[in-house]
């Protein structure tokens, strides 16, 4: 599947998981924003979210929080930070599932969830994907 159809995939995912909870959402007019929705809680909060389309690779979901030049080759990619979004959303294909990740929960660049935990038992810095289904994750 071309990148731009995986990206609208968990756009739209994102959207209807937002919506069925009740978390209204708005589409920026620009491409070039780091964000690709926001999300506006019941309560009128809203949260700037980057949604990344990723499969599961070694019952792990992965993605790096970088920027790319709209339309650019990717050898410009330069890290998100804080001030540019509030949370990402992840779809998983492999699951169907949509998964809300805080930037305050993230260090570093790289998001990873666990799909399974670890073989050789540790719990420390693991992220169980399971513990990020909830859109209202975002809002805390």
């Amino acid at each position: 599947m071309h990148p731009s159809l995986k990206g609208d995939q968990g756009v739209g995912f994102v959207m209807a998981t937002l919506l069925a909870h009740r978390i209204q959402v708005a589409l920026p007019v620009s491409e070039y924003l780091p964000f690709d929705l926001i999300a506006i809680s019941p309560e009128g909060k809203l949260r700037k979210v980057s949604v990344k389309y990723r499969q599961a690779k070694s019952d792990k979901i992965e993605t790096e929080l970088v920027r790319k030049p709209h339309g650019g080759s990717g050898k410009q990619r330069r890290a998100v930070t804080d001030s540019e979004i509030d949370g990402v959303a992840l779809y998983c294909p492999d699951t169907g599932q949509c998964y809300f990740i805080r930037m305050d929960q993230v260090k570093g660049q790289v998001v990873t969830l666990r799909l399974k935990p670890p073989g050789n038992g540790q719990t420390k810095g693991i992220k169980m994907a399971s513990d990020f289904t909830d859109p209202y994750l975002l809002f805390q």
